[in-house]
Order: structure tokens, then sequence, then C-alpha cells
């Protein structure tokens, strides 16, 4: 048991668990935007459609967020630009509760999504800056472990304090983000790799975000995690639609999900070991298509169990395919654009998170549950295919950016 903790966790850089602990901490608080429509339905009155709009604002600034925390990441720096989205995430926090009338939610909940969400590029570039990259797919898998762990508890708690009262979730909330903005503040020091002067017409792009943009090799990898990601989502969406039209609650709903949190934080940690010195491009083809075969048999389970056994599967492919999918972004983003490569990426999870309810929703209405399900299957196998023909061009491109990054230290040394 010593020997593979040992191996699943040893030789980490000491500023990675601090990342990793801001991560737990931060996770066991984030539960205002999970109950945020149940609080203002429910606890204030509003209608679905006015509630709707609110959290549709903070994923429009949440989108928005993502892209300047990325491009700040850059400029200005990992360290300074997490402090001022973490202390801003907790103020807007304490003051989304407090807030009363409907215009002053709107624009708080914009604010809050700009603020909590645009952390995520510079925190995930200076993880990618302080881990060597044969140790990536372990340090992702850890790190994805702290969320799902603080994501867990964070449902439980979260619904012992709205009994006693709404306003402890924001105030707890807050003062999660504020103790992992101290972290950030006294452990955490600057990581963004030093400019090394004007690069020769070979060496990798040193542009804006329009060199991102430009970047086939990485657009069509952000676009296959696209894919995936209208499937995941299904989840939220459409699963809890499907499983209430089968006669089954909705707390029934909620311990089938748990399943996913569950088992992911049991056995995360054993997934360095199954994928350590596999091929990455195979390892990303079998995750998703494993995850597609779960979101599949959904069209055939009926009863808590075999619905329960659906989500055992997709969450493993789950399981397998999100470290290496992090790690494989960290390998195609150039070192100087890495929070724009990484605001980028998160960018296409908001717009799938977004997406994915509407486009579900819309093909369960018109065409049932039979094409909904069989559809995620049919596109996850697609999305298999194209990360295996993809991958020569990844090998390419990752093996290019090390040779320059090499050269650069030999330059610099």
């Amino acid at each position: 048991m010593h020997g593979w903790l040992r191996e699943a966790a040893g030789g980490l850089p000491r500023q990675f668990w601090f990342l990793w602990t801001g991560t737990l901490i931060n996770r066991l608080g984030s539960f205002v935007v999970l109950f945020l429509s149940i609080y203002l339905t429910g606890e204030r009155g509003f209608s679905q459609s006015q509630a709707g709009l609110v959290l549709g604002l903070y994923g429009v600034g949440g989108a928005i967020g993502t892209m300047t925390g990325g491009v700040l990441a850059d400029r200005w720096g990992r360290r300074p630009t997490m402090l001022t989205a973490q202390f801003g995430a907790s103020a807007l926090m304490l003051a989304l509760g407090f807030a009363h009338s409907y215009p002053q939610i709107l624009a708080t909940a914009f604010a809050l999504g700009l603020f909590a969400e645009g952390v995520r590029p510079a925190f995930s570039a200076m993880m990618v800056d302080i881990v060597p990259e044969a140790d990536r797919v372990r340090a992702f898998s850890l790190n994805y472990w702290a969320i799902n762990l603080g994501f867990a508890l964070a449902a439980i708690c979260a619904g012992l304090a709205a009994q006693a009262d709404y306003l402890l979730l924001f105030v707890v909330d807050s003062a999660t983000t504020l103790l992992t903005a101290l972290i950030s503040l006294i452990l955490l020091a600057e990581t963004r790799p030093a400019r090394t002067g004007p690069r020769t017409r070979t060496a990798a792009p040193s542009g804006g975000l329009g060199t991102v943009l430009r970047d086939r090799t990485f657009l069509i990898f952000v676009s296959l995690n696209f894919c995936v990601v209208l499937v995941m989502f299904q989840h939220q969406s459409t699963l809890p639609i499907t499983m209430l039209a089968d006669g089954l609650s909705a707390a029934t709903y909620g311990l089938v999900v748990a399943v996913n949190g569950v088992l992911i934080v049991v056995g995360q940690l054993f997934v360095p070991r199954l994928i350590d010195g596999r091929d990455s491009a195979r390892v990303l083809a079998v995750g998703t298509l494993v995850i597609g075969a779960g979101f599949g048999l959904v069209g055939l389970a009926g009863s808590a169990v075999t619905y329960a056994l659906t989500v055992v599967v997709w969450t493993l492919g789950e399981m397998i395919q999100s470290p290496s999918n992090a790690a494989t972004i960290a390998a195609l983003s150039p070192a100087e654009l890495r929070g724009r490569y990484q605001g980028l990426n998160s960018l296409s999870w908001q717009a799938g998170l977004a997406l994915a309810p509407i486009a579900g929703g819309l093909i369960l209405q018109k065409a049932g549950g039979t094409a909904l399900w069989g559809g995620c299957f049919v596109l996850c196998a697609l999305v298999a295919v194209g990360q295996w023909l993809a991958a020569p061009a990844r090998a390419r491109r990752a093996a290019w950016l090390r040779e320059q990054r090499s050269a650069d230290a030999i330059s610099m040394s």
C-alpha cells in the first residue's frame, strides 16, 4: 500500500500540492451555483425562466472570464490573475447572497461567473508550468480526484446548510474561496515562463489569441472534446427527465448520479498505473468509446439498478479519458501561450455546458430517447475514430514544442 501511494502521489513538486490543497478547499464550498436555481425559485419566489436567465448570465460571464483569464495569465502572470479572480469571486459570492432586487442578482451573477471561471486558465497553466511532462497524467489525475472529492462532500454539506439558512451557502462558499485565495497569496510563486526574446521563423508561435485560433491541430482536438462534453452533460439535463419518465423519483436520480462521484473518489487514484506508458491517443479513444457506451446503454435502462450500471460504465470512461485529455492539452500548448490555450479549452466546456441541455432536449422531444442515447454512442464512436486519426499530427506538434523548449533552455543557459 505504501509503495502504491508513493507511486501515485510521490515526487511531485511542493507547489503542486499547494494548488491541490486549494482545489480541494475551494470545491468543498462550491455549492452555490448547484443550488442557485432552487434558491431563486423556492426561497426568493422567482419564476423558473427568471432563474434560468440568472444561470445563463453566469454562464456568459464564465465564457468571457475564461478567455480573459487566459490572456491575463500570459500577459500579466498566473499568480496575479488567480489572486484577482479568487478575491473577486469571494466578494461577489457574498454580494450575491445579500442581493435583493432581480436586476442586482442578474448583474452580480454575471460578474461572479466572470471572476469564478476566470481563475481556471491561470490555474491550469501554472500546473503545467510546475509539473514535468512525464508526471502530468498523474498530477491531473490527483487534481481530478480532489475536485470530485470536494464536490461530493460539498453536495452533502450544502443540503445541511440550506436547511438552516440559504445565506449560509453564500457565506461558506465565499469563505472557502477566500481561504483558497490566501493559500495562493502566501504559498504560491509566479511560474510564467520567462520570455526568451525574438524567435526564429521555425519557432513555436508567440502571438496573441489569434495564434491559438489558427492552430489547426489544437482546434481539432478541442472540437473533438467539445463533442464529448455535449454527451457528458446529458447526465445533468436529459438523464433526469428520462428517469422521471420511467417512474423513478428525483431522489432516486440523485442517488444514481452520486455513483459517479463515489466511483471517481474510490478509483481515480488507480488510473495512473492503469494508463501509465500507454499511447495517449489509444487511451483517449478507448475512454471516449466507453463514455459513449455508458450513455448509449441508458436507452436500454428502466430501473434504478440498470441506470446506476450505466453511470458506472461512463464514469469508467471519464476516469480514463480525463487525465490524458488534460495532459494532451498541456503538451500542445506553447509555454508563452499556455493561458490562452487553457482559456480556449475552458471556453469549449462552457459552450458545451450551455448547448448540451438544448440539443439533448430537442432530440429527446422530437425523436425520442432511443435516438438521443443511441446518438450519444454514435457521436462518441466518431470522436474515438477522430482521436485516432488526429494522433500523428498531435504527436508531431508535441515533439516540435519539446524541441523548441529545449532550444530555448540552451540559449538561456
